[in-house]
């Protein structure tokens, strides 16, 4: 609702459209011909990270700025990489996030300083950067999941997936990261402050 009056106040003649999970958030984007969408990763029914890079498919010109109260640690550099626009936290000034929306519809990308201290760390050598690093956006969410104590059972009806395919993922997490059961996991996860 605040993300709507600050719109409405900033531009006027603006029409927004509000919607409440996946689903819902790709058919809008097929319904119209939108200038921008804000999307939260958080919403129900899948990965906002999978529903980014399919707008992205679907609408290569539209912008999408992600607005959310995940840590820019978790996810900036991955919602870049799959194609925002911007990545901004939902405790962004209005002045930021007015400045940052007018940035992107006049064609142009916005990164906060934080968000561009973690994507300079991401350039070293594969060799220095974090385990988490080497996941799959897939493998991540669930990393994620796992380390704030997630069970498989708990993903797997949260995904919308099996718990043997969850259970994949987590046995290819464990694999790549070295790290050896899922409290190791929550260990480097709040170490790492990649959890809330």
């Amino acid at each position: 609702e605040g993300l709507i009056r600050l719109l409405a106040q900033t531009f006027p003649d603006c029409n927004t459209h509000e919607v409440s999970e996946a689903a819902a958030a790709m058919n809008a984007v097929w319904s119209r011909s939108w200038d921008l969408v804000i999307l939260d990763l958080s919403l129900p029914g899948r990965s906002g990270l999978e529903l980014l890079k399919e707008m992205r498919s679907a609408r290569p010109g539209l912008p999408v700025v992600v607005v959310t109260f995940h840590p820019e640690e978790r996810f900036s550099v991955r919602a870049l990489r799959a194609g925002a626009s911007a990545y901004l936290p939902k405790h962004a000034s209005a002045d930021v996030m007015v400045q940052t929306f007018k940035q992107v519809l006049s064609g142009g990308c916005f990164i906060t300083p934080r968000a561009g201290e973690i994507m300079a760390a991401n350039l070293k050598s594969d060799f220095e950067k974090p385990l988490h690093e080497k996941l799959s956006d897939r493998e991540y969410d669930i990393f994620s999941r796992l380390g704030q104590g997630e069970t498989v059972g708990e993903i797997a009806v949260s995904l919308n997936l099996s718990v043997k395919t969850i259970s994949t993922y987590r046995a290819r997490i464990i694999n790549k990261t070295g790290l050896r059961n899922n409290a190791a996991v929550a260990q480097y996860a709040i170490r790492n402050h990649l959890v809330d």
